[in-house]
């Protein structure tokens, strides 16, 4: 039966960690990593992982376009993380993020969803699980300048929808996961 899970959690709050270890038995799962390199830590954890549990992971670093294209024959990806990815959509649709309107936000909201629900289309047709991480915008203070303002707007929204399209939901703090859907 495939799985959709969302991670959400401040920075440093331990979703990779998690999202790595729940997959760490795992053969052949991609990692769709949307910044431009994987941190250290998270690929040393991967790498021993593999060794200890003899398994190989497709690593893909720097992940632009459309992520489901990358999604082909793996059954389990982990895409870290939606909040990057935002910041790259946002950036790409509109360069000058301050001068956007309600509308233009809306459309951003709009691409991203669907990339994301692209994404869990194909993870049910393979019947596969597929891990979504993100940062929790609900814990942060009012952001100082306009741009801040508009991608935490965006990224909670996007947030809401795909937590309600998830079949589970976990909440990291500290190191430690809450289940919370």
């Amino acid at each position: 039966m495939s799985k959709t899970i969302l991670v959400t959690g401040g920075a440093a709050s331990g979703k990779s960690r998690w999202a790595a270890s729940y997959l760490s038995a795992c053969d052949y799962v991609l990692y769709l990593c949307t910044a431009d390199k994987l941190d250290s830590d998270t690929q040393g954890r991967i790498e021993y992982g593999n060794k200890q549990n003899y398994v190989e992971w497709d690593i893909k670093e720097g992940v632009k376009g459309s992520p489901a294209e990358m999604i082909t024959d793996h059954k389990f990806i982990i895409f870290d993380n939606l909040a990057s990815y935002t910041s790259q959509v946002l950036k790409e649709m509109y360069p000058n993020i301050s001068s956007i309107n309600d509308e233009q936000k809306k459309e951003v909201e709009k691409k991203i969803i669907s990339d994301i629900t692209e994404m869990y289309d194909k993870i049910m047709v393979i019947d596969g699980t597929m891990i979504t991480i993100t940062l929790e915008t609900g814990f942060s203070v009012k952001p100082d300048n306009r741009e801040q303002a508009i991608f935490r707007e965006i990224l909670g929204n996007v947030n809401q929808r795909i937590a309600n399209m998830s079949n589970e939901v976990y909440l990291s703090a500290s190191g430690i996961q809450f289940k919370i859907k």
